[in-house]
């Protein structure tokens, strides 16, 4: 079984995030191998652009928290910086298909994807501060390109909001009552640009993007591995797989 299944059809090449069993979390695995999967589609010339999917409920839950209590807290904010930066760099559009729920860490990925189509089902939340962390890493990719009123509101109470509410914020391009539908326009518009149209054109609408990674990447990965090791995220990570309330919920 592999965690990222790939597809190829009239140009596009649909990366699919299949690791149901911790809902499609950003554990060390999956990581690798989307990394693997973006770099074969960027040095593959039949490739105009990647769509980026997933099976089961869940687009993405974020960090595996299993990983990040027994792990390096190191590691995992350096790799999931580099992944995202690998999708934000890469010369083709990414495209993102949601039609579950998405989480935390989850949404630096799709923060990072170009384009996105949500559908009716899907549900968005930044939970890290719930847990005794922060949105530190998936900050770059995100706040560039969202309101910066919503994001307050969103990184600082961890609610859940729907598509229409994440269309409106700037976190996702079309939220779609049919997911297919609502892709088909960005699908054929991009099979008809030339891939040195897509890639140039796609450097000027992540400049900002990128300029953040660049000033901030040091910093910000340095704070998430500091949270991840502290003795309140650990409190609240343990809380969240045991199923329980944090010792500081009121």
């Amino acid at each position: 079984m592999t965690y990222v299944e790939r597809a190829h059809e009239r140009g596009i090449t649909t990366l699919t995030l299949n690791s149901p069993h911790n809902r499609n979390a950003l554990s060390t695995r999956l990581v690798a191998e989307l990394h693997r999967a973006l770099a074969d589609a960027a040095a593959d010339d039949a490739v105009r652009a990647v769509l980026l999917a997933h099976t089961g409920g869940t687009f993405c839950a974020g960090a595996d928290l299993s990983e990040a209590t027994t792990g390096d807290a190191k590691d995992g904010p350096l790799e999931l910086t580099r992944l995202l930066r690998a999708l934000v760099e890469l010369p083709k559009p990414v495209i993102a298909r949601v039609t579950g729920h998405v989480r935390a860490g989850g949404l630096g990925l799709l923060g990072a994807c170009d384009l996105s189509v949500a559908g009716p089902q899907t549900t968005f939340a930044f939970t890290e501060a719930r847990l005794g962390l922060a949105p530190a890493v998936i900050s770059m990719p995100l706040l560039p390109r969202m309101d910066a009123r919503a994001a307050a509101r969103y990184y600082l109470t961890g609610e859940k909001f729907g598509p229409a509410e994440a269309a409106r914020i700037g976190l996702v391009t079309v939220a779609a009552d049919d997911v297919d539908a609502g892709l088909a326009p960005l699908l054929d518009g991009v099979r008809k640009c030339s891939p040195q149209g897509l890639a140039e054109s796609k450097k000027l609408v992540t400049a900002a993007v990128l300029a953040a990674f660049d000033r901030d990447t040091d910093a910000l990965a340095d704070r998430s591995a500091r949270l991840f090791g502290s003795a309140e995220a650990r409190e609240g990570m343990t809380a969240f797989l045991e199923r329980r309330d944090p010792a500081w919920a009121r």
